[in-house]
C-alpha cells in the first residue's frame, strides 16, 4: 500500500498484520484523495481503514494548531472507542487526537482543542456547541469522516451533521463509513462529497457468517424466566441483553442483578461517568451479562463477546444485524438469539427476508416459554416492575386516641 516506515512499525506492534477487505479497498483510494463511501459490516476494521490513511497524510504537529482531521460518531462511547484506536495507530507520527461528547466537563475539552490536534472525534451535539464558542475552529480541515452514518440520521443528528459539513473547507476530503447505505445516507453523500465511489464490501448474506441464529417463540409474560434459563444453560464468556427502551432495559437490569452477580446495564439516561466505569469493566471482563439499548449497543466493541440476546425484538431490521455484529467480531464465533412473541411473527419475516436467511427456532428442554411464568414475590409477573411492599399500619392512631380519653 506504500505505507510510511512509521506506520507500518506502528501496525507491527499493533499487532496488525493483513488488512481485513475494507481496508484494502479504502486505505489505497483514500491516499489518493478520493471521497470515498465505504459499506462494510460492523467489526470488519472501518476504524483502521480511514484513520491509517489520514494519519499517512498530516502535516507536522505545532503547538496550538487548529484540527486537519474531523471524525464525526453517532455516540459517546463510539467516540472513546475511536479515539483511542486513532492515538494508537498515530503513535509514530506524535499527532495528537481528542474527542469531544456530551456528558464530560466541556472545558477540559476545550483546554485540549486549544492546546491542538490534529484530529477531533465527536459526536455532532458536542462538536456543534464547541464551534459556537468559537474553541473549535474547522478552516484548516483536510479530512472529513462519518463514521456509523445509518445511525447518525436514525437518531436524528442530519441537521447538525449538515450544518458542520457546510461550515467546511470544500476543498476537503470526505470518507463516508456505514454498515448500510439507506436512500437518506446515498442522498447525504451526493450533497456533501465530491464523485464519491462506493467501496461495498457487506457480504450479499447480511448476517455474519460465524454467528450462529436463534429465535424463541414466547409469552411476553415469560420472557424474563426464558432469559434465565438461557444465560443459565449457554453460561456465556460475554452476553449483551438488547431491550429497546431505557425503562426496560433498567427493569431487566434489576431482576437480572438478583441472580447473576456480574451483570450491569447501560443506557443513554446514565451519567457519563457511569456509562464510562460500565464500559471499562466490560472491556476488562469483569462485566459478563450487559444490558444496554440499540443507540449505546452500537458502541460497543468488544472482541469477546459470545452470546447475543434480543429481548426485543429490534424495531428495525438494519438495528438487528447491528445488534448480531456485536459478536463474531473480526470473524469470531458467536451466538444469537432473539425473543420473539406470536404477535411478532411478522417482524421475524421481515428480518429474514433482509438478511436472506431462516433463523432455527429453539427451545429449552423442560421450558414451556408459552405458559404461566413463574411466580417472583417482588416482581408483578404482568408488568416485570417490583411489587411496594404493603405499608404496615399506623399504630401511634390508637395511642393517641387513647391518650386524649385519658385527658
Amino acid at each position: 500500500m506504500g505505507l510510511s516506515d512509521a506506520m507500518l512499525k506502528t501496525l507491527l506492534a499493533a499487532d496488525y498484520l493483513e488488512p481485513t477487505p475494507i481496508q484494502s479497498g479504502l486505505i489505497p483510494r483514500a491516499l489518493v484523495g478520493v471521497d470515498v463511501m465505504g459499506q462494510a459490516q460492523t467489526g470488519t476494521g472501518k476504524t483502521a481503514a480511514f484513520a491509517i490513511p489520514i494519519i499517512e497524510q498530516l502535516t507536522p504537529h505545532k503547538k496550538g494548531s487548529h484540527p486537519q482531521a474531523l471524525v464525526l460518531v453517532p455516540t459517546r462511547e463510539l467516540a472513546v472507542q475511536v479515539r483511542d484506536e486513532c492515538a494508537k495507530l498515530a503513535a509514530g507520527h506524535k499527532a495528537g487526537v481528542v474527542a469531544l461528547y456530551g456528558g464530560k466537563p466541556i472545558r477540559q475539552q476545550m483546554e485540549k482543542l486549544q492546546r491542538g490536534a490534529e484530529i477531533v472525534v465527536g459526536t455532532p451535539g458536542r462538536v456543534m456547541d464547541l464551534m459556537d464558542r468559537a474553541v473549535l475552529m474547522l478552516g484548516e480541515l483536510r479530512f472529513v469522516v462519518l463514521d456509523e452514518a445509518d445511525r447518525m440520521l436514525d437518531i436524528g443528528f442530519r441537521p447538525d451533521i449538515e450544518k458542520i459539513l457546510r461550515r467546511c473547507p470544500q476543498s476537503r476530503q470526505t470518507l463516508l463509513l456505514s454498515a448500510t447505505i439507506p436512500p437518506p445516507v446515498k442522498r447525504l453523500a451526493v450533497k456533501y462529497m465530491r464523485e464519491p465511489e462506493s467501496l461495498d464490501f457487506s457480504p450479499k448474506d447480511l448476517s455474519v457468517e460465524t454467528i450462529e441464529q436463534f429465535y424463541f417463540t414466547v409469552d411476553p409474560k415469560c420472557k424474563f424466566d426464558l432469559l434465565v434459563k438461557l444465560l443459565a444453560r449457554e453460561k456465556p464468556y460475554q452476553a449483551i441483553v438488547f431491550c429497546r427502551t431505557k425503562r426496560g432495559t433498567d427493569r431487566v437490569h434489576r431482576r437480572l442483578s438478583r441472580k447473576f452477580k456480574s451483570a450491569d446495564t447501560i443506557h443513554g439516561d446514565l451519567q457519563q461517568t457511569a456509562r464510562d466505569r460500565v464500559m471499562r469493566s466490560f472491556r476488562a471482563g469483569d462485566i459478563r451479562i450487559l444490558v444496554a439499548t440499540d443507540v449505546v449497543g452500537r458502541g460497543i466493541d468488544v472482541t469477546s463477546i459470545s452470546h447475543i440476546i434480543n429481548y426485543d425484538i429490534p424495531q428495525f431490521c438494519d438495528d438487528y444485524i447491528h445488534r448480531v455484529g456485536r459478536a463474531g467480531r473480526m470473524g469470531r464465533e458467536g451466538v444469537a438469539f432473539t425473543f420473539v412473541t406470536p404477535e411478532e411473527g411478522n417482524e421475524l419475516t421481515r428480518i429474514e427476508m433482509r438478511i436472506n436467511r431462516l433463523l432455527v427456532r429453539k427451545e429449552i428442554e423442560g421450558f414451556d416459554a408459552l405458559a404461566k411464568p413463574q411466580a417472583d414475590e417482588n416482581f408483578d409477573a404482568a408488568t416485570g416492575e417490583p411489587i411496594e411492599p404493603p405499608k404496615p399500619k399506623p399504630v401511634f392512631g390508637a395511642r393517641t386516641r387513647r391518650h386524649r380519653r385519658a385527658l
